[in-house]
């Protein structure tokens, strides 16, 4: 008599058994690293002179936008006296306007780990047909530069097992009243007794509290597999989309740092977006052209052993930068104002000390 075949239920694997599935041989516990990226598609377009800004003027800062800017900064320090921004005179105004070139490269990276979660009834499918390989798993882009990260179940990788934390018994131990139930009483210390001798009404002299923990019971529910008692384990893939951005500020002798420039903006003179970029090579300011070259090359060289680059995107931008000078009660002091918001860095000649309560 023919009989169908009874197979046992596919259970989990060998822990190591993971890295013999094709594609995933260095994936383990904890995190299998970067995975290398296919050989990109398409072709890297040869180095062009990039266009040359029309207009490469910012409109002159006035004196009561100087003022104005001044005001308002000093207006955001509790400690500083309005002095020298009410009364102060200016005397001379010096432009220091300079350059910002970035380069944002978007890249895509993937990397394994052997993951586990709570046992809901999914199938194991672990073998029953072959996984696809990291980088061949289906995973839109967000937003280009937009930074963002999803995890993917691995299909054909899910197996189940028991879980480990509980023994498959859906419950562990309340580590707070140990198992008991009850805690002693946190009015009598367990006593049963206050300090007059008289039964504590907290506890009703038995010494003991309920253990709010797990309601009195003694056990709670195995926070590993949420009381489920098996797992599925599985190879995640983690997919991370970064937007590696890099600025080149050309040297500007204002007094400010370069630190102090990323906050603002300046006026857009050049952007271009592209798979791969190329340098700016014939930029008028010599310093952008070399920046860029170095940058991108730079780039290409530190992301695409890792990862996938999605897209470039270079700017170029003019930052203005204004030093103001000015006397107050006879003497001298400059005040820097920067960016398209009218940033100010001061070192201010009238404070005080203010304690906030």
């Amino acid at each position: 008599m023919n009989s169908a075949a009874v197979y046992p239920p596919l259970m989990a694997p060998a822990d190591n058994m993971f890295g013999n599935v094709p594609g995933y041989e260095g994936t383990v516990a904890g995190g299998g690293g970067y995975l290398p990226p296919p050989m990109p598609m398409e072709p890297v377009a040869p180095p062009q002179p990039g266009p040359v800004p029309e207009d490469w003027s910012i409109p002159s800062l006035s004196e009561d936008a100087a003022s104005e800017a001044f005001k308002s900064f000093v207006s955001s320090h509790c400690c500083y006296r309005d002095g020298p921004a009410k009364d102060g005179v200016i005397t001379s105004m010096e432009p220091f306007n300079t350059f910002r070139y970035r380069l944002e490269t978007f890249t895509e990276s993937r990397s394994t780990e052997w993951a586990n979660k709570p046992h809901e009834g999914e199938p194991a499918d672990f073998y029953t047909q072959t996984a696809p390989r990291p980088w061949e798993i289906q995973a839109p882009p967000p937003s280009l530069f937009t930074n963002q990260t999803q995890m993917i179940r691995v299909p054909y990788t899910s197996s189940i097992k028991d879980c480990h934390s509980c023994h498959a018994a859906g419950t562990l131990q309340c580590d707070k009243c140990h198992g008991n139930g009850y805690k002693p009483c946190s009015v009598c210390n367990g006593s049963g007794k206050k300090s007059d001798e008289e039964n504590c009404t907290n506890c009703d002299a038995t010494g003991k509290d309920r253990c709010r923990e797990c309601d009195s019971k003694g056990t709670k529910k195995c926070e590993t597999c949420k009381g489920k008692r098996q797992l599925l384990t599985f190879i995640q893939l983690k997919v991370e989309w970064t937007n590696q951005v890099e600025d080149h500020v050309v040297q500007q002798n204002s007094g400010l740092q370069v630190d102090d420039l990323r906050s603002v903006s300046g006026k857009e003179l050049f952007k271009n977006s592209q798979y791969l970029c190329y340098p700016l090579f014939g930029f008028p300011n010599s310093a952008i052209s070399e920046a860029s070259e170095r940058l991108i090359r730079e780039h290409q060289s530190k992301y695409a052993q890792t990862s996938r680059i999605l897209q470039q995107r270079q700017t170029v931008e003019l930052i203005p930068i204004m030093n103001v000078n000015y006397k107050w009660k006879g003497n001298s002091y400059v005040y820097i104002v920067y960016g398209n918001e009218n940033q100010v860095s001061a070192d201010y000649p009238a404070s005080c000390c203010c304690v906030i309560q």
